[in-house]
């Protein structure tokens, strides 16, 4: 009978989002209402007053434990002009002149440190929204640098500058970039972590990573993607055994949905030769409707029925054989059905099952005849 080996992994994919820098930079002008009606004039008054206030209102704090001291210093009245210009230009999306623009305004020596901030800002998303990365990251790096904006604004422009990095490749620098990002906003946002989970496994730090994920679902025990992320970097690691107790744990919180998951928990099983529990996963899969007939299954199946002949145990070898001949995509799991019936002392069995492999197609015709006796 053929031998058949059963191997896989689970791909982790770290989902993370760069955060365009849109903020509003100035406030609507209603200018003088002139021979308007009195009406109108009443309406324009009310607009004016309720822009006022909500300009007046503090803006939440995204990071409120940051350790950084936000700068006092804001755009000028010539600076806002400016800066307001080239937001214009990128809500455009008028990106080449929204980066000159912006370029000329942070390299103005009469600049000050926010206007000249919020310009590299401006500059690196309208880069990353025509697809420069490497420009997007020097100039997150340069808004950065000037350290003129907002809590907020400056840390928003340090995840993104992180997220760019682990795009480009540059991993090492993003998690250095990551890793002052937690540390100084003591942020537990889950893009954040999600981030430095990934930069961790491109990074190949497999074992650090499996430890992160760790921690992090032990504060989120029902979250999926951190457990499936720990599973992929326990198994990168060579530790099969943390693997598969995520899995396990997975399937009994029901958070397996799809094949793959399921193949990842009873291919496990097989190879640290748990084959009834292997069985037990594929037919909870089978039943939840999440795995379906078909080769692949197939495969796997023939693989616990060659375990099970070589264990001596052909009743279930003729079981598992008899579940793979159906579904498999020729007639190799057939045939080693017919020689397993042959053996058992089935012969009946043995010719209906070597026929089958004859009418799928099999590539020893001439044992499949002999098991029906035609030579």
């Amino acid at each position: 009978m053929k031998t058949h080996s059963v191997r896989t992994s689970l791909i982790a994919v770290a989902l993370v989002a760069v955060f365009a820098a849109t903020p509003a930079i100035a406030q609507e002008d209603y200018g003088n209402v002139g021979s308007q009606s009195l009406r109108a004039k009443r309406d324009a008054e009310r607009a004016k007053k309720a822009a006022a206030q909500k300009a007046s209102e503090p803006v939440a704090a995204q990071y409120p434990q940051a350790t950084r001291q936000e700068p006092e210093t804001i755009a000028t009245k010539e600076g806002l002009k400016k800066l307001t210009e080239v937001q214009k230009l990128y809500e455009a999306q008028d990106y080449a002149n929204a980066i000159a623009q912006a370029g000329v305004i942070a390299a103005d020596a009469s600049s000050n440190a926010y206007e000249k901030a919020f310009a590299h800002q401006l500059a690196a998303s309208a880069a990353a929204a025509s697809g420069d990365d490497a420009a997007a990251a020097k100039n997150f790096e340069q808004a950065l640098a000037a350290n003129g904006l907002d809590n907020n604004n400056h840390y928003t422009v340090m995840f993104n500058l992180a997220v760019t990095q682990y795009g480009l490749g540059q991993n090492e620098q993003a998690l250095q970039t990551v890793d002052r990002f937690l540390s100084e906003t003591k942020s537990d946002k889950p893009e954040a972590q999600t981030l430095r989970g990934g930069i961790l496994m491109a990074l190949e730090r497999y074992d650090e990573a499996g430890k992160f994920y760790d921690t992090l679902l032990a504060q989120h025990p029902d979250d999926k993607s951190i457990r499936m992320n720990a599973v992929a970097a326990y198994q990168q690691s060579n530790q099969p055994d943390k693997a598969v107790a995520l899995l396990a744990a997975a399937q009994a919180k029901g958070q397996l949905t799809e094949a793959s998951e399921y193949r990842a928990l009873y291919v496990s099983y097989i190879n640290a030769d748990q084959d009834k529990q292997a069985l037990a996963v594929i037919d909870d899969g089978i039943a939840k409707g999440v795995i379906q007939p078909g080769p692949d299954l197939a495969r796997d199946y023939m693989v616990l029925g060659q375990k099970a002949y070589y264990a001596s145990d052909l009743a279930t070898a003729i079981q598992m054989y008899g579940r793979a001949a159906p579904m498999a995509a020729d007639g190799e799991a057939a045939l080693n059905l017919a020689k397993v019936y042959a053996e058992a002392g089935k012969p009946a069995e043995a010719k209906a099952a070597a026929q089958q492999a004859l009418d799928k197609g099999v590539k020893d015709t001439a044992a499949a005849n002999k098991l029906l006796g035609g030579g």
